[in-house]
């Protein structure tokens, strides 16, 4: 449980890198240790023996379930805050479900840790294939089943510094897992070859461990050097407007034109071509928004022959409620619907049987309907924007979508939810994921913060501290063409990871039938 919990190090605010390497290679240790008492027993009675590997395959189970249960209650544990702070949901109820979504979380890495122990290949053979393959596997499971939820998967620990971080644009972030994973197997197997019960260390882990480490860390560098896309057009003005509008106070209706007042100061102070709004920047229903607002805002836009984005709850004409995007200026309006929506944030699924949580939270504009799957880029400014909303660039196969005709990527949050946690900081860093992948500029307007503009590397080129009332200004390129990544989306890493199994199963049998 504390190596999983010192894993978070590795991720924002923090950024050590190596840290989730060592503790996944201490994990695999300890995996060893199970398998050695299994191993130990392998030429006593049948029965005894299949006893005694059924509790080897539990305690493989619970090793791995402590370490994913660290690291969620560290890593993740921010889930209270919104439930507690702004859901209103009480404090022992909310730490109860934010413990129970803990669980559900820690019972992946369990489920990978049993599968490697129960099916019982050798050392190098675990660690370099096996238990790569089905970590990454099983992050990509999590980051769908139940509506998904992908938060800290080891890859986004290394970006965008790790010399790792090159695998991100071919095999996206999962491919990034599998390739970290093999890192720390490599250097578990390492130092099991050092510890091992002889008089010196065995020569075959330390040079095969250290050349496939070596190996991994130089293609991963090279990967990082190459430039997968290219600059399309000229340089745009951009400003990304951080209200910093209290969650508490954003949804009150005594308050509604004061920040309509904040926002329009703040647009009227910039002459940016491309101006963008946060999430839901305006607290009301684009249909209640005065329309000498709207015209203010187009008016503006129009003297520089640009564009403001603004996100907006949108009441459309078929009656339908969605949390949207709307363009005003001198192109003609368009929307963006968000399409992966929040369960108890943008909608509430099952009322039937969990009619009673929505009681118990009051959680406004949580009755949100499902925007199309695939939808076109806004042409705004010069820019093709691929526009994701809050939640949303979490899921790279969903932002590809977009690619590659999009020339820019947006992400339009309000992490306020979250409060003052590292969960603003974690969400900046999926962010930086995105902009790997796809070799584009991602534009983040965030109500609190961490407001950004991420290179197509992943760093950032500018950005707001959090919690502060202010603009962040920059000149943007477009890009064109299109990284490994946004053609072939998860299927490469699927792919790869499926022949890693199988090579893990062919070197068994082999071993197996030698014997």
């Amino acid at each position: 449980m504390a190596l999983g919990a010192a894993s978070v190090l590795g991720y924002a605010p923090f950024h050590l890198f190596p840290v989730p390497v060592l503790t996944l290679a201490g994990l695999l240790l300890l995996l060893q240790r199970c398998a050695a008492s299994d191993h130990a027993t392998s030429h006593q009675a049948t029965s005894h023996h299949a006893t005694s590997h059924q509790a080897t395959v539990r305690a493989a189970a619970a090793t791995g379930f402590s370490f994913g249960l660290g690291l969620f209650l560290a890593g993740v544990s921010w889930v209270y805050v919104s439930l507690h702070d702004y859901g209103g949901m009480a404090m022992p109820v909310a730490a109860v479900f934010t413990l129970l979504f803990c669980i559900y979380l820690a019972c992946f890495p369990a489920a990978v840790a049993a599968l490697v122990a129960r099916l019982r290949v050798s050392t190098p053979v675990a660690n370099l294939l096996l238990f790569p393959a089905l970590w990454a596997l099983s992050e990509w499971t999590r980051g769908w089943l139940l509506s998904g939820f992908p938060w800290l998967a080891l890859g986004y620990s290394q970006a965008p510094h790790s010399p790792l971080s090159g695998y991100a644009p071919v095999l996206g972030v999962f491919g990034l897992s599998l390739a970290t994973a093999m890192l720390a197997g490599a250097l578990a197997w390492m130092t099991h070859g050092v510890f091992q019960y002889t008089a010196s260390p065995a020569r075959l882990p330390l040079l095969g461990g250290g050349a496939i480490a070596a190996a991994l860390l130089l293609l991963g560098f090279t990967f990082s050097q190459v430039n997968w896309t290219e600059p399309v057009g000229t340089p745009t003005s951009v400003a990304l407007l951080q209200g910093n509008i209290p969650q508490e106070m954003k949804w009150r209706p005594e308050r509604a034109m004061a920040t309509l007042d904040t926002y329009m100061q703040m647009v009227r102070s910039t002459q940016a071509a491309l101006i963008v709004l946060p999430e839901t920047a305006l607290p009301m229903l684009n249909v209640d928004v005065p329309s000498h607002y709207i015209e203010a805002l187009s008016t503006h836009a129009r003297t520089r022959n640009g564009d403001v984005l603004v996100g907006v709850p949108e009441l459309a004409a078929s009656g339908r409620y969605y949390n949207s995007v709307m363009s005003y200026g001198s192109a003609p309006t368009q929307v963006y619907r968000k399409h992966h929506l929040v369960p108890f944030g943008d909608y509430f699924p099952l009322r039937p049987v969990l009619g009673w949580v929505m009681k118990i939270l009051h959680i406004p504009m949580s009755d949100f309907s499902q925007g199309e799957a695939v939808q076109k880029p806004i042409l705004v400014a010069g820019l093709k924007v691929a526009v994701n909303i809050c939640y949303e660039d979490a899921f790279g196969e969903e932002v590809i979508r977009q690619l590659p005709e999009a020339t820019v990527l947006a992400n339009f949050t309000n992490d306020a939810w979250w409060g003052d946690s590292i969960a603003s900081t974690q969400h900046l860093q999926i962010a930086q994921m995105r902009a790997l992948e796809t070799g584009r500029v991602m534009l983040r307007a965030t109500n609190t913060g961490v407001t950004a503009i991420i290179d197509p590397k992943g760093r950032i080129a500018a950005s707001a501290p959090e919690f502060t009332t202010t603009v962040v200004s920059g000149e943007v390129l477009g890009y064109q063409g299109a990284t490994p990544y946004v053609r072939w989306g998860n299927y490469g890493f699927i792919a790869l990871s499926v022949l890693m199994i199988l090579v893990a199963g062919l070197a068994h049998r082999f071993k197996v039938h030698r014997m």
